[in-house]
């Protein structure tokens, strides 16, 4: 039987969540919009309308929340601060409610035993900036600094585990060049200026961390996926080398010092032509304590020669009669095992899953939350996760997505992604048998 206990002592259990799909109060205690607020008003491009003005009302009842990590057994948290709560208007002006709010979240895990993993940029820039170009304007990068240095000088004394960027490829793909994310924008040119000033971000957040605060360990995230050729025809391998190039090697080879994948891709060579210099190569590297993987399901890709730039499209898994979760994402612990082996690869000198989770439909009788096929998905990850340690690979933790059911972005509150239910009428908590397995998982 799989045990915690299998990964060693030091191993690093968690949950992870984000500000804007847990804190609620949205505009209030002088917090400014962010994208998110925005974005989500705008008619179809959130799931029924719904916003996260509520969300789960982490913002008043983040005792009791902290308490249930606790509860669940679970040794880290990992949370977002919100730019606009503590920035307003993204610069200048401190709100000082925003700021005195995280020293409670801080404060309060410190007291309970849970070690606080906080990630600066967790997808909602505040509107004012965005106003302005936002990731693909030249003065992000200074507005950016001017966050991490507050962050970093007003928590740095009692948080010393930092994530800079949370899956930079997931927001400027679905941000910027496809429109169905905050803030909505579409097409190449925004999405390339969004991939430079990301690269740059994440690179001199790291390098801030460095300088500001002592004995730090500094970290970044990425999302990945095991791209998979539909067949092995010489088109469908290309178009799956294509994929990879954007969705997994975009943005971990420039802050290793590679430069972006161009020898791989034409289009990238032209991208990095018009868009960076060898300036900008070295600026987007840095030596990072930990590289956090994000991994929800393999792509499998075929050929198409109609569908621009990329020529690739993704055969989804109810089409090939694979095991999904309620968003249609194959179930495929191989494959996790495989994203992880691939990262492997690189010079990195630890590797933490940073999220890993899935939706499903739980049901709900007698007071319980049951979500059998949530716990099996997470037998099956786990298993795969401890075989990819004791191959060697450097593994030293893994957080779950996530504490509880939220507002998953443009799904709004319908994908519940929690080991604890929420009843976002009456924001009551209820732990699902997932939470009482990881309990159990974690104390054997």
């Amino acid at each position: 039987m799989l045990k915690a206990a299998d990964f060693g002592s030091d191993f690093l259990w968690g949950v992870a969540t984000a500000a804007t799909q847990i804190e609620g109060a949205s505009n209030s205690y002088g917090k400014g919009m962010s994208i998110w607020d925005i974005f989500s008003k705008r008619t179809g491009k959130v799931k029924n309308g719904h916003q996260p003005v509520n969300a789960c009302d982490f913002y008043h009842q983040y005792k009791s929340d902290i308490a249930l990590v606790k509860t669940l057994g679970f040794k880290v948290f990992r949370f977002s601060i919100s730019w606009s709560r503590i920035l307003p208007l993204g610069k200048g002006l401190v709100n000082e409610e925003g700021i005195s709010f995280y020293h409670h979240v801080i404060d309060e895990c410190l007291v309970q035993g849970i070690i606080p993993y906080v990630t600066l940029y967790h997808w909602d820039l505040p509107e004012e900036l965005s106003k302005n170009g936002g990731w693909t304007s030249y003065s992000i990068n200074s507005e950016f600094n001017e966050f991490v240095m507050l962050c970093a000088r007003t928590y740095g004394d009692k948080v010393k585990n930092w994530i800079v960027i949370n899956e930079p490829f997931g927001f400027t793909s679905l941000g910027y060049m496809l429109g169905v994310h905050a803030p909505g924008e579409t097409g190449l040119t925004n999405f390339f200026s969004a991939v430079k000033h990301t690269a740059i971000a994440q690179a001199d957040g790291g390098r801030i961390l460095r300088a500001e605060v002592g004995k730090a360990n500094i970290g970044t995230t990425f999302s990945c996926s095991e791209i998979i050729p539909y067949t092995q025809s010489d088109a469908d391998i290309l178009a799956a080398k294509r994929i990879d190039c954007l969705m997994n090697r975009l943005f971990v080879e420039p802050t290793l010092g590679m430069g972006f994948p161009t020898a791989d891709w034409d289009v990238l060579e032209k991208f990095t032509v018009s868009h960076s210099t060898w300036r900008h190569n070295e600026r987007m590297t840095f030596d990072f304590d930990f590289i956090g993987l994000q991994n929800y399901f393999p792509l499998v890709v075929k050929f198409n020669a109609f569908i621009p730039v990329i020529q690739a499209w993704e055969v989804k898994a109810k089409s090939r009669r694979k095991p999904h979760t309620a968003m249609g994402w194959e179930i495929n612990a191989d494959s996790f095992h495989n994203i992880i082996k691939q990262f492997a690869a690189y010079p990195i000198k630890n590797i933490m899953i940073t999220e890993n989770g899935a939706a499903f439909k739980d049901v709900l009788k007698d007071g319980k939350v049951m979500d059998e096929d949530r716990i099996a998905y997470f037998k099956l990850y786990l298993s795969a996760l401890l075989k990819a340690k004791n191959e060697g690979i450097n593994i030293t933790g893994y957080m779950a997505w996530t504490l509880m059911d939220n507002f998953e972005w443009a799904e709004g509150y319908h994908a519940r992604f929690g080991l604890v239910h929420n009843d976002f009428k009456t924001q009551q908590r209820t732990i699902k048998d997932s939470g009482f397995w990881w309990k159990d998982f974690l104390t054997k």
